[in-house]
């Protein structure tokens, strides 16, 4: 397996970061998971462009858009997996021990691992953190997800694969790494970008090809939903069939399964939308 790092592939056991990267030391950088299929990128452009967003946002200097492209034709030219994620991530570069940033130029790191296709349906959890809707990095997706992890480790604690966050608000937000969407009275609705959840890739194209709404929710929409489901690059459209001990019974359920069939449907016409 070969990794690109800084402008080459390199082995993996050969691909090493400096322990005075940003990135490593204070979580300066950003990143973007990238579902592969069949050796082939999914949705790229959008990733690509969200990822410039995000360094732009985050004070780094531009991504070359070109190299990041070349790098993940070159992973993906190396390990042919039938289904992928690939992993592009962003920092700071080597820099002092503190915040602020070196001189050396950024760090871009491009790997690919294989993975399953996920389940239908899936469980989550509420945790009693909140997402700071007003932050400095509100809505970029950065590196910097030590809260996300340990939401996640919560999570799991009670079977289940996603922890969901209010925002300080008290309004639905989102996952650690999904968006997530609430059926009433038939319709779907999903929290707006202003709630401060993610811009998500997935999130935005279920808006477009299912004629979702984007609602500013309450956080107790969860528990009057008649469906709930949740997106990701790697979940796509994935119905929920419980909320902590609340079970949503024949999930997925009607406007649920249509999504994720027009999904499929529609990501099967065109790879890059």
């Amino acid at each position: 397996m070969k990794i690109w790092l800084n402008g080459a592939l390199r082995d993996a056991e050969s691909a090493r970061v400096s322990v005075f990267d940003h990135g490593l030391t204070v979580g300066d950088g950003v990143f973007e998971t990238v579902k592969a299929l069949g050796g082939r990128p999914f949705a790229l452009t959008r990733h690509v462009e969200r990822l410039v967003r995000s360094a732009l946002g985050l004070g780094l200097p531009e991504p070359d858009r070109a190299e990041v492209r070349r790098a993940v034709e070159a992973v993906l030219a190396d390990q042919p997996v039938p289904l992928g994620r690939i992993r592009v991530t962003y920092t700071g570069g080597v820099s002092p021990l503190g915040s602020e940033r070196g001189d050396t130029g950024p760090t871009l790191l491009v790997a690919l691992s294989g993975t399953t296709r996920r389940p239908d349906s899936t469980a989550v959890v509420t945790v009693p953190w909140r997402r700071n809707e007003h932050g400095a990095v509100t809505g970029l997706k950065t590196t910097s997800y030590a809260e996300n992890v340990l939401a996640l480790s919560r999570a799991h604690e009670q079977e289940a694969s996603e922890a969901l966050f209010a925002n300080t608000a008290g309004r639905l937000c989102e996952g650690t790494g999904s968006n997530v969407f609430v059926v009433l009275d038939g319709e779907i609705h999903t929290p707006p970008l202003a709630s401060g959840c993610l811009a998500g890739i997935t999130r935005a194209l279920t808006l477009e090809w299912t004629g979702a709404k984007e609602t500013d929710l309450p956080f107790d929409a969860l528990e009057r939903a008649e469906e709930v489901f949740l997106t990701s690059s790697l979940r796509d459209v994935q119905a929920v069939h419980r909320v902590d001990g609340r079970r949503i019974e024949a999930a997925p359920g009607p406007a649920t399964a249509k999504a994720m069939r027009v999904f499929e449907e529609r990501a099967g016409q065109d790879l890059d939308p």
